[in-house]
């Protein structure tokens, strides 16, 4: 029993220290290069882009999603400002489905894991739901279903204009980027090991058998148990994809692990609460509907074609470098 601990805790501690600085290098590089284009793309430049309307601004909004790294919760206070600008409802809800699942972050993480393959049908899945449910919501009139207290301004505090005349020089960039993305990685570093310490543990002690007959292939009601729990259990995308690597490398379908990253990446009980001052009961409803469907949708388009079989997971297997 002994040895098959030693043994268990050597592959954990393995798995630990590979992940750890992998993941910590591609965040810090993504992160850097997000603040890089984030200095030529401004909130207040998103903001009027998708204050525009038109069938364009539902590409455009999942374009800008797909650029910003926010989480589900982060989205919120950038959404209100949004609804005070009065941006088109449809291409704003496209933002808000896609930024929380389309972002650099996950992404990235998505190609190291899963290879380039898997990442471009997770991709093109969340964009497509994410359009069409922003289309979909905004057709019904599901706009009647914002509170209206949302759309209104808070007054204005802090200090007059003259502030301005002691306010300290302004740093270089490139010193201020990186300021930003080591706060931020600062903020996710709880996350992120502790998604690593639990992926490791699993990798190292869970047995292989016990995944394969719960969530392996052949168990299709893996798909949408894993997409409602990804939600209330509000796992961060860099926490749940080591760990989702973790579970695939004992036996974990791939269809189940996607199912699982969606409901946790595109929705929380946090958000959700969150989003209920912002929202109607109906309009909270619609959401929830939308990210469990679009992760059930990509669970079973991994489960039932050969793209169930393209996954590398590349991360569960640190030896191998």
């Amino acid at each position: 029993m002994f040895p098959e601990f030693l043994s268990g805790f050597q592959e954990a501690a393995h798995m630990f220290v590979f992940l750890a600085f992998e993941l910590t290098l591609l965040f810090l590089l993504i992160s850097y290069g997000v603040g890089i284009l984030q200095e030529y793309i401004p909130p207040e430049r998103i903001q009027s882009i998708l204050s525009s309307r038109g069938g364009r601004g539902y590409v455009i909004a999942a374009m800008l999603g797909a650029i910003t790294p926010f989480c589900s919760c982060s989205t919120i206070p950038f959404l209100k400002g949004l609804l005070r600008a009065r941006a088109g409802f449809g291409p704003m809800m496209v933002f808000l489905f896609s930024s929380p699942l389309l972002n650099p972050i996950i992404i990235g993480l998505f190609v190291v894991t899963f290879g380039l393959q898997v990442t471009l049908v997770y991709f093109l899945i969340a964009l497509g739901v994410s359009i069409s449910a922003g289309y979909v919501l905004e057709k019904l009139g599901f706009e009647k279903y914002v509170e209206p207290t949302t759309y209104e301004v808070p007054a204005a505090k802090g200090c007059s204009t003259a502030c301005a005349d002691i306010a300290p020089k302004r740093e270089n960039r490139w010193v201020r980027i990186w300021r930003a993305t080591w706060k931020d990685f600062k903020g996710v570093v709880p996350y992120l090991l502790a998604g690593i310490l639990v992926g490791s543990a699993i990798y190292g002690f869970l047995p292989t058998e016990f995944i394969g007959k719960y969530a392996g292939n052949d168990n299709l009601f893996a798909i949408p148990v894993s997409a409602i729990i990804g939600i209330p259990l509000y796992i961060r995308a860099e926490a749940v994809i080591p760990l989702s690597a973790a579970l695939a490398a004992k036996g974990m379908s791939l269809g189940a692990v996607m199912a699982l990253i969606i409901g946790s990446a595109g929705a929380s009980l946090t958000e959700v609460i969150l989003l209920r001052s912002i929202f109607k009961l109906q309009m909270i409803a619609a959401f929830l509907i939308v990210v469990i469907g679009m992760a059930m949708l990509a669970g079973f388009v991994y489960a039932l074609t050969p793209l169930g079989n393209m996954g590398e997971i590349t991360l569960a297997s640190p030896s191998g470098l």
